[in-house]
């Protein structure tokens, strides 16, 4: 599942060390602007120290993505590091996937698509980074919108379909929106041959996850992040 959502997701600038990968994007969303550690370091305090070298350089926090990494986890809980932001993973299989109408499905998003899921998902204020669209268009995907309102992201990865930028503008929502927006991305990954889709919520989304449950996802492991804010000793 790592690799799945660091493909699906992918940031523009990746550095390496040993196995670990310290992405960049310029703040935008710590899932591009962390370390994704998939193995372990020779000397684990010194790659530690590495690492936040190159975030503190860039004027970021230091970010790890943590799955599996018990011994990581431990280690940065030592340090310091805050635990931020346990994120569910969720799968189920498209067999029966069947499209709603009316929503649309485009091979890049508009800037309408962009602005609405910024307006819903950015952490950066009202302007929309450059960076923020070089993300969600860094690998083919598809692009659903409904009446304006609703919007979502599905990439298609083998037998894999990820699905990611669900947003519903706040005046729109408790309508079905997001769930026929979600729909259709399923159906659209089922006739690109792909057999099973997942996607991640952060845990305290209680209606996004009761969402999902309903239309047949189940849970299957996670992550959470461990930060240590740029000013820290």
């Amino acid at each position: 599942m790592d690799e799945l959502v660091a493909a699906a997701w992918p940031a523009p600038t990746v550095h390496h060390i040993d196995r670990w990968r310290l992405r960049h994007a310029g703040g935008v969303t710590k899932r591009a602007n962390s370390v994704l550690p998939l193995g372990e370091p020779g000397d684990l305090e010194d790659a530690v120290a590495r690492a936040e070298q190159f975030y503190t350089g860039l004027g970021l926090p230091t970010v790890f993505s943590i799955s599996s990494q018990t011994h990581l986890d431990a280690f940065l809980d030592d340090r310091g590091y805050a635990l931020v932001d346990p994120t569910l993973a969720m799968v189920r299989d498209l067999a029966s996937a069947a499209a709603p109408e009316e929503v649309r499905i485009t091979d890049g998003p508009s800037d309408a698509w962009l602005d609405l899921w910024w307006s819903v998902d950015g952490r950066h204020g009202e302007v929309r980074p450059a960076v923020a669209e070089r993300i969600l268009t860094g690998v083919p995907a598809g692009y659903a919108s409904l009446d304006g309102a609703a919007v979502g992201r599905a990439v298609p990865q083998g037998e894999w379909l990820g699905v990611y930028a669900m947003a519903v503008a706040p005046d729109a929502r408790r309508r079905g929106l997001g769930r026929r927006v979600l729909r259709a991305l399923l159906a659209w990954g089922r006739l690109r041959g792909c057999r099973r889709a997942y996607l991640v919520v952060v845990e305290r989304n209680a209606a996004a996850r009761a969402l999902y449950a309903g239309e047949g996802f189940v849970e299957k492991g996670g992550y959470h992040y461990r930060v240590r804010n740029v000013t820290s000793p």
